[in-house]
């Protein structure tokens, strides 16, 4: 099974574009195609991001409530890394995000620029890579 850590990003553009390829993803989450992990750090991130006023016209608060206990069923529940990430990202704040990724063993993926022009070998996707290498 593939295992990959969905960028807080990825889960908001799937909740506001239904038919994009961050919500092809979450499907497959949702089918048992894809293990999907995330941490406290990432939910929170996650919620922090949906909760915001700008993001009512996509989605009520109940429908980000309702949003947000369906990634929490559908993910595998872990704790934040403890060490520092591999590698650093361009945005410190996401460091956390790779680091989750590496001690997961899992494929980062995200449509942050910063994380996916990062080299050295570590293992980040944009959503429609991942579909693309899908098995």
């Amino acid at each position: 099974m593939r295992r990959a850590v969905l960028d807080p990003g990825v889960f908001v553009s799937a909740l506001i574009n239904p038919a994009g390829s961050p919500a092809r993803l979450v499907a497959e989450v949702r089918r048992g195609e894809l293990d999907s992990v995330a941490s406290p750090l990432l939910l929170v991130e996650l919620e922090g991001v949906l909760r915001r006023e700008k993001f009512r016209r996509y989605a009520s608060l109940q429908a980000v409530s309702n949003y947000l206990e369906v990634v929490r069923r559908i993910s595998i529940y872990v704790r934040d890394p403890e060490g520092p990430a591999p590698l650093r990202s361009a945005d410190p704040k996401d460091d956390y995000l790779i680091a989750l990724a590496h001690a997961q063993s899992a494929v980062l993926v995200s449509g942050d620029k910063h994380l996916l022009e990062l080299g050295g070998g570590a293992p980040i996707l944009a959503p429609v890579d991942l579909l693309a290498a899908a098995p």
